[in-house]
């Protein structure tokens, strides 16, 4: 079964070590697939090499059938991907319409902008209530709001979240895992990149764990919870 989203073998390398090594993953067609990893595991390389921010030296990534492997960043956001970085990068001087407004960019039509812009209100009321308070004054909590709703407004195939959990209190955490879970139910795919196992197991239906640059393991949420290595790597 062919996936929305197939790596396959890709090294990717910062001057000329490589810091990916191998890596293949994919990702199904309306499903929650993690990428686990601790700091250094190569995450976030993966993150930009599917971004087209650092290409791959070698492999290649499909996106629905189509080989985005070297193509411009705006051309595969344009196919359908959009990316939450982590640290949830408001414009802080900009209010919550505003923001959300910049994540629907590419879309030339009002009407459909704004219908965007309605369905995003109504999945958070909170921004809703805030729409012309300048993001920069909010909560971190609803900063990630912001920024996941920022990523919805270009209407995604795909949404590749980047560590969601950073810097929040563990009830923001829960918040926002529930979010991610809600905007999956809605029909999105989601890549989701993370270090805070338990939450992110509880939402995916696949996981890879990312270890020194090549996957280390690979299955469902309860496999990789069963298996030792991945215990004692990430359970503590």
């Amino acid at each position: 079964m062919s996936g929305m989203l197939e790596i396959e073998n890709v090294y990717t390398a910062y001057d000329k070590a490589d810091v990916l090594q191998g890596v293949s993953l994919k990702v199904e067609a309306g499903s929650i697939t993690c990428l686990l990893g601790s700091n250094g595991s190569g995450k976030t390389t993966l993150v930009r090499s599917i971004l087209g921010l650092t290409p791959p030296r070698a492999g290649r990534i499909m996106f629905n059938a189509t080989d985005i492997t070297h193509l411009p960043t705006h051309r595969i956001i344009a196919a359908g991907i959009a990316c939450i970085p982590e640290g949830r990068k408001v414009f802080p001087k900009l209010t919550v319409e505003e923001n959300l407004r910049v994540g629907g960019y590419q879309e030339r039509s009002e009407k459909v902008t704004s219908t965007r812009l309605a369905e995003i209100l109504q999945v958070f009321p909170r921004l809703a209530e805030r729409r012309t308070q300048l993001a920069g004054t909010m909560s971190g909590g609803e900063q990630a709001m912001v920024s996941i709703g920022r990523g919805l407004m270009c209407a995604p195939k795909l949404l590749l979240i980047d560590e969601p959990s950073l810097g929040l209190s563990p009830r923001l955490v829960k918040e926002n895992f529930n979010i991610i879970r809600r905007i999956n139910e809605r029909g999105i795919t989601v890549l989701l990149v993370e270090q805070n196992v338990h939450q992110t197991l509880a939402i995916s239906h696949h996981g890879f764990v990312l270890s020194k640059g090549r996957v280390a393991a690979t299955g469902t949420p309860a496999e990789l919870a069963s298996r030792q290595d991945v215990r004692e790597a990430y359970f503590g």
